[in-house]
């Protein structure tokens, strides 16, 4: 059961947000089946009691073969596969937590194009692995792990279990105050062809909003494309022309979500974490006043937050970084810029569709309208983000050995100093170098973001 074929022993095949990378490259029905042989080896032994495995998926056209590939893989370590089909990723992770399962998978690459695939593992509590259990899955694919094949011919079932996902709007309804609804709400949705297209719609509809649905069907060869919580314009729009009151737009797999307030403006992690977590300040709900975010957050965010009398902790970019940081100091809110929020109140896993609910929730305890909030909140500083990419991982992992960078990165912050913030990093699931530079004047920003870019593009192994 040997894998060394698949993948560069050099290459960490785990991300920041599972394992991501183009269909039909690493991303084979091969690959799935030994993936899911070693994912139940590793997630039995981490298990006293047995239990299913459950897996999801979103629309893309890879998704049904390396669903039923995984579920191959599983099902030969005797372990039952609890197949829900459609459906978001939070979807996958609270039936994990609250079922007997032993773990769960989600296919999907979240908001990347239709090409890309990706894997992604919760624990039984509906939390992604840890990087000791991944680096476990690693090491049985390298052929570093014991074989252990039951002599029983034990052979687990693939059971389709979409039934499920009514504990799941369940769940989210359970959330809401009990008097909460959307009556005289007017709400734009871009699904973005991805796997919130059932669900997202059917709740607001439940709550008797009046629903504008964009990009509404399960259409792998669309999702993310020109749409969705990475590219905004045609929610802003749609937002203006049926005179809404505000829009949403979930990523592929629902875990994140932008908003658009009334007037067309993008309102992203940055104030939707402010929002909710003043909100939950108010009510005493929020230990320590401690919010966790990312290193990409907004200085000027950072600085609102804590005249508040609140405390912001950064971490590395990733969700899996951010949900351990809020276990380990006790924290109930956090999330990302990009929209990916999670909130310990109400589960253990980042949901844009819960995300946008208590969003709705708070305006309608507010009486008044998303614009106002964020125009009562903080000013954002200029930020600038930029995406180099590269011709492959391999070519990407030099960056940091660039002197030129390297010194080009010090000229910039030295520069900067106090009135702004650099960062460089790679991306974990694409061939991508991100640059992020924001300054209280934007001009400053743009001329230090060019700077770099003509270096990293005259050094290094560009596309």
């Amino acid at each position: 059961m040997s894998n060394q074929s698949f993948y560069s022993l050099n290459t960490p095949l785990f991300g920041t947000d599972g394992i991501r990378g183009k269909a039909g490259d690493l991303l084979t029905a091969a690959f799935a089946v030994q993936l899911g042989f070693w994912a139940g080896q590793v997630l039995k032994s981490e298990n006293t009691v047995p239990g299913p495995i459950i897996i999801g998926q979103d629309s893309r056209n890879s998704s049904d073969m390396l669903a039923m590939s995984i579920a191959s893989g599983l099902t030969s370590t005797g372990i039952d596969v609890w197949y829900l089909g459609l459906c978001p990723t939070p979807c996958v992770a609270h039936i994990t937590n609250i079922s007997e399962a032993i773990g769960g998978i989600m296919i999907s690459a979240s908001h990347n194009p239709p090409e890309d695939n990706g894997i992604k593992f919760f624990n039984a509590q509906g939390i992604k692995l840890s990087t000791a259990i991944s680096q476990k899955i690693e090491e049985g694919l390298r052929g570093e792990l014991p074989l252990s094949i039951s002599q029983e011919n034990s052979w687990g079932k693939i059971l389709h279990k979409d039934n499920l996902i009514n504990d799941y709007y369940d769940f989210l309804k359970r959330n809401l105050h009990p008097s909460f609804n959307c009556r005289g709400m007017r709400i734009v949705l871009d699904l973005a062809w991805g796997a919130s297209v059932n669900i997202a719609p059917d709740i607001f509809n439940q709550l008797e909003a009046t629903v504008f649905s964009l990009n509404g069907e399960p259409k792998g060869d669309l999702i993310n494309v020109n749409c969705g919580s990475t590219n905004l314009k045609l929610l802003q729009q749609a937002v203006k022309k049926y005179k809404a009151d505000l829009g949403f737009a979930f990523d592929g797999d629902a875990d994140r979500v932008m908003a658009v307030d009334n007037t067309g403006k993008i309102i992203d992690g940055d104030f939707i974490l402010f929002l909710w977590g003043k909100y939950l300040m108010q009510k005493g709900e929020l230990p320590k006043n401690l919010l966790v975010t990312t290193v990409m957050a907004n200085l000027g965010f950072e600085k609102a937050w804590e005249k508040l009398g609140g405390t912001l902790i950064r971490t590395p970019v990733g969700d899996r970084h951010v949900q351990a940081k809020m276990l380990e100091s006790g924290a109930k809110l956090g999330g990302e810029q990009s929209g990916h929020i999670i909130c310990h109140n109400y589960g253990m896993s980042g949901d844009g569709i819960q995300t946008s609910l208590q969003i709705c929730s708070l305006l309608q305890q507010s009486e008044t309208s998303l614009s106002k909030l964020v125009e009562n909140s903080f000013k954002a500083y200029p930020q600038i983000l930029y995406n180099i990419r590269f011709k492959n991982r391999n070519s990407l992992s030099h960056w940091k050995d660039c002197t030129a960078l390297q010194e080009g990165i010090q000229i910039a912050e030295q520069a900067m100093k106090y009135n702004g913030r650099l960062l460089v990093r790679a991306s974990g699931t694409e061939p991508l170098l991100r640059i992020m530079i924001e300054s209280e004047c934007f001009d400053t920003a743009q001329y230090w973001t060019n700077y770099l870019i003509a270096i990293v593009e005259k050094h290094l192994d560009v596309i």
